[in-house]
């Protein structure tokens, strides 16, 4: 590996050089001012290892020249948003996945877990000269080694979420895979997933509502506007058919400026004779309670009053810009990106 990391802040690991100009001498390798990261790789000691990019390079250079960043980290490298290298905990450090191909082996280490699967011609590709693996097949690695079908379309969501990777070339990268392990459970997961996800937790709910309603046509953060073309809001998920909406409500949503906001919200949806159905950060403990609540939103929707006339609409005004593909968001000038694309900066 060539020390032409351009990424600022990355300390690159050097090898030891008798001179002591290109990396430590032999002494100073056995001193306290080097930390050894690999087999005769060295960083100074002062180098933060739980740095999520630091431990990225750490890994890719200590295993050799053909080594590249996949899974996670190439998402996490390329800047996607939802891939931190952590557990299910928020916490925990997740080993840093490395492709090698089939052709290449090297010993194990802690905190790296070396894939010798091959690799198609053109899989691999410098972003800031770190070699890593092309969107599709980063999110590839992920999904198929995923223990859950949330888990799996968590990742092909939360890609998408930052315009890494469109479903369409997702899944014809899927079908060049064949009939590797995993490969079904990732097949499944394009399909259920969605390039308008917002979050994690909004994949999470989606895929609970699936499972209690599974015949909904369930739209993802769709703008709702009133009969003039004023925007009204925008829900997590709705059910336009049933007129039942979904909001994820997070630890967050405990601040008071915060609840404030979502009263209004929960107010403006029954002036508009929308049933909406909250799941709570709780939930993930109690996988029946968003279940059961939606179920009796559900149930309201059925019986309620029904106005001749909704008194609000999905058809987009012409001043609009809609977002709710990787297609249209990748197409959006930076300006139009900072005026369409401003919730993400919260």
């Amino acid at each position: 590996m060539s020390p032409s990391i351009t990424r600022h802040g990355v300390v690159v690991p050097v090898p030891v050089d008798p001179a002591g100009v290109a990396g430590p001498t032999p002494g100073q390798a056995r001193g306290p001012r080097w930390r050894r990261v690999a087999k005769d790789l060295y960083v100074p000691t002062g180098t933060a290892s739980t740095d999520l990019e630091q431990r990225i390079v750490e890994a890719v250079v200590g295993c050799g020249p053909t080594a590249a960043a996949t899974g996670w980290a190439a998402l996490a490298w390329s800047g996607a948003r939802w891939f931190r290298g952590t557990g299910p905990d928020g916490q925990q450090p997740l080993p840093v996945p490395v492709a090698l191909g089939d052709r290449r082996a090297v010993r194990a280490r802690a905190g790296v877990e070396i894939s010798e699967d091959w690799l198609f011609e053109g899989d691999v590709v410098l972003h800031d000269g770190l070699p890593i693996t092309v969107p599709e097949r980063s999110v590839s690695y992920e999904a198929r080694r995923a223990r859950t079908m949330t888990a799996a379309v968590t990742v092909v969501d939360m890609a998408a979420y930052d315009d890494l990777v469109d479903l369409g070339a997702l899944a014809a990268y899927v079908r060049r895979l064949g009939s590797r392990p995993g490969v079904r459970r990732l097949r499944e997961a394009v399909d259920l997933a969605d390039e308008n996800a917002w979050s994690p937790q909004e994949v999470r709910m989606r895929l609970r509502w699936r499972s209690v309603a599974p015949r909904a046509g369930l739209l993802c953060n769709p703008p709702i506007f009133d009969l003039d073309g004023r925007h009204l809001v925008t829900p997590d998920l709705l059910d336009p058919a049933a007129g039942v909406v979904g909001e994820y409500d997070g630890r967050i949503h405990l601040q008071e400026s915060t609840f404030r906001r979502d009263l209004e919200r929960d107010s403006l949806y029954r002036d508009l004779g929308l049933e909406l159905a909250t799941m709570m950060s709780t939930d993930g403990r109690d996988a029946d309670a968003f279940g059961e609540r939606l179920r009796r939103c559900y149930a309201r929707a059925r019986t309620g009053d029904v106005p001749a006339l909704r008194p609000w609409t999905l058809e987009q005004p012409r001043w609009w810009t809609s977002t709710a593909t990787v297609a249209r968001r990748r197409a959006l000038g930076q300006h139009e990106r900072v005026i369409w694309l401003r919730h993400r900066a919260a």
